[in-house]
């Protein structure tokens, strides 16, 4: 990685995913929404059938959680990519064949997958605390959804991190497509440029190459992997619906067990039956994806796909345009020059 160091990743990828979650959060709310099991009964016309204005308000909600979790996630996504990518291309090369055992797009799979299995430990709580924040009616009472959000985990706070595997099982078959296709079209877009004699090496070339590859990439995988997205959004809305984490759960007092308006509980036997019930109500993902096959069809598995194509195109595109300018400008700063086969 010549001319770039790890602050460098850290603060190019930090950079990237604080202009992504402010630009284009408002339609991964909307998106949230509209794949809630509640979309129908909060955010549609009775009558009509037909988005109501519920469904605008308070896009910005759960926006804080995500920016403290993001930044060190993007940070660990983006070392993690970058040194195992160079490792697995070393090991991939040898003396009698120059170009590799495995195609790139194998390498280049393999290093997004580790990086996510890494990045989604440290967003998936915070994801858990947007989605649900994101279902909080704008007419609350609560001046902050994502406050309002956290005091339902309070007493089970382990309940944040349910939707690991949801979160991992939808984002690695995403990257795992995204990274080969975004390194082949950026790729194909420098070559086309060299041809015409239209390169120019700035940075801005460097970021719009980047962005359309990327936002392109990331748009086809994000239609791809819908189905898994809205299983992974009904998992991670339901954390907070389980026994333990409900407005109504009992809680453990010096005095005893007593509920949450403050009466007695006979024994603590109570409690364990808490615990037993939210074992047997929580569904797997294959279960939740079956249920709302039966419930809404084909249809219901790819609602919102449109939506996620779109915020991914523009998500993508900035995220990972800003990302390697950012690299590029940073080590520009120190009169270094990153080398193009070590960009993304």
């Amino acid at each position: 990685m010549s001319g770039n160091t790890d602050s460098d990743i850290l603060i190019a990828g930090a950079i990237a995913a604080f202009t992504v979650d402010l630009l284009v959060y408002p339609l991964d709310t909307i998106k949230t929404r509209i794949q809630s099991p509640d979309y129908a009964k909060f955010y549609t016309n009775v009558q009509t059938g037909k988005p109501n204005p519920a469904l605008f308000r308070g896009v910005y909600q759960g926006l804080g959680s995500v920016i403290i979790a993001t930044l060190p996630s993007s940070g660990a996504f983006f070392t993690t990519y970058e040194h195992t990518k160079s490792l697995f291309t070393s090991l991939n090369t040898t003396t009698s064949s120059p170009h590799g055992v495995l195609p790139i797009a194998v390498v280049h799979a393999s290093a997004s997958s580790l990086a996510e299995l890494v990045s989604c430990a440290i967003l998936t709580p915070a994801e858990v605390i947007k989605q649900n924040a994101q279902m909080v009616s704008s007419a609350s009472s609560s001046p902050n959804a994502t406050l309002q959000t956290l005091a339902k985990f309070r007493s089970n706070p382990l309940a944040l991190w349910r939707g690991y595997t949801a979160l991992a099982g939808r984002n690695l078959p995403f990257t795992a497509m995204q990274f080969p296709m975004f390194e082949r079209l950026k790729l194909g877009i420098r070559e086309y440029r060299d041809r015409k004699g239209l390169t120019t090496g700035t940075i801005v070339e460097s970021g719009w190459i980047t962005a359309l590859s990327a936002g392109s990439a990331g748009a086809v995988a994000a239609v791809i992997t819908t189905p898994i997205d809205v299983v992974k959004t009904r998992i991670m809305l339901a954390a907070v619906d389980s026994p333990l984490t409900s407005q109504n759960q009992t809680k453990l007092k010096p005095d005893g067990l007593v509920d949450a308006l403050g009466k007695s509980v006979e024994s603590v036997k109570s409690a364990g039956l808490l615990v037993n019930q939210a074992k047997r109500g929580r569904k797997s993902g294959w279960q939740i994806g079956k249920q709302i096959y039966r419930e809404k069809g084909v249809q219901g598995l790819w609602r919102g796909g449109a939506l996620r194509g779109v915020w991914t195109f523009i998500g993508a595109g900035l995220y990972l345009g800003a990302y390697e300018s950012g690299r590029v400008y940073l080590a520009a700063r120190r009169g270094e020059r990153v080398d193009e086969e070590n960009l993304l």
